[in-house]
């Protein structure tokens, strides 16, 4: 009562509670507005303490289905999360997509019945250890309708650090580098170290027409839209080649996560370890109306002698 006066009529404040209650709700009723401000507010403070609590869950090791995890970074309040509601059989990823939000992973706990964050949190600490701590989530959003609870646990697709194409092609060179300098293992394959490539604009310009296509084709293959094959595309861009090679992916949001990926598949690895390959050039591209969302393109070359 009292906060509605505060948020309403400091006159009113002053003789509420001199007032009968029948009194009371009559001026109440005059302003429902108020009302709704106030159960506004109420909720908004419930979400945000139990965010609180769910990331000074994150701070601390914690011990799931007997296995201890470790201490996970705190999570980033979005409000793009926390608006989000979910029809049942849908598909989590879509239907944030529907409301403009690219996700890689996300998970979503829904409780009903408690009244109170704190009791919120103890009934979901015990069900939802592993995700409430895993490191794979970086935002949430939190909503409540009532005795209606929802946590929306996500990771965006893209990096936050992401630069543009070329910035970030150069840093996918270092990271080849990097891992030629050192002898591995590509399924059986193994390969010793290897020289570090130096960037070509030619091999570049064609990862980024081929990282393009995809992209607004909403696919990932070798082969162009038009048929192309890489050997091809370089030779579009001027690129007078010996060897030609080229890895693509989709839908990992940076370099490191791309790269990743590359090393842990034995026919992509083997290309990023191959001695014949002097040059390279790589690029992304983006499509927020694609599957994947983010399309990339490494092309290998040795120049003709």
């Amino acid at each position: 009562m009292l906060l509605w006066c505060v948020v309403h009529d400091s006159m009113f404040c002053e003789n509420v509670l001199a007032m009968s209650i029948a009194a009371a709700l009559a001026r109440w009723r005059a302003f429902p507005f108020a009302l709704v401000l106030v159960a506004g507010i109420a909720s908004a403070q419930s979400t945000t303490e139990l965010a609180n609590l769910i990331n000074a869950y994150r701070s601390e090791p914690q011990t799931c289905a007997g296995a201890t995890v470790t201490a996970a970074g705190p999570l980033a309040s979005n409000p793009v999360l926390a608006r989000a509601q979910f029809a049942a059989g849908g598909r989590l990823l879509d239907e944030l997509k529907a409301r403009g939000y690219q996700g890689a992973v996300a998970y979503v706990i829904a409780v009903t019945g408690p009244s109170n964050p704190g009791d919120v949190m103890k009934l979901i600490e015990s069900r939802y250890c592993r995700a409430l701590s895993g490191p794979q989530y970086t935002e949430m959003g939190v909503r409540r309708d009532a005795k209606n609870w929802q946590i929306v646990l996500a990771r965006p697709l893209l990096s936050p650090d992401l630069r543009d194409w070329r910035t970030t092609g150069m840093q996918i060179l270092q990271l080849v580098n990097a891992a030629r300098a050192q002898p591995r293992a590509c399924g059986n394959r193994r390969f010793e170290p290897a020289r570090a490539l130096t960037w070509d604009d030619k091999l570049a310009a064609a990862a980024l027409a081929h990282s393009r296509d995809m992209a607004a084709g909403n696919y990932m293959d070798h082969v162009g839209k038009d048929g192309s094959h890489p050997d091809q595309r370089a030779t579009r861009q001027g690129y007078v080649w010996q060897t030609v090679g080229e890895n693509v992916a989709a839908g990992q949001g940076s370099a490191e996560r791309v790269m990743s990926g590359w090393l842990a598949s034995p026919g992509h690895c083997a290309s990023i370890m191959n001695a014949q390959f002097t040059q390279m050039g790589a690029a992304y591209a983006l499509n927020p109306r694609s599957d994947a969302g983010i399309y990339w393109t490494q092309v290998f070359g040795a120049p003709k002698q």
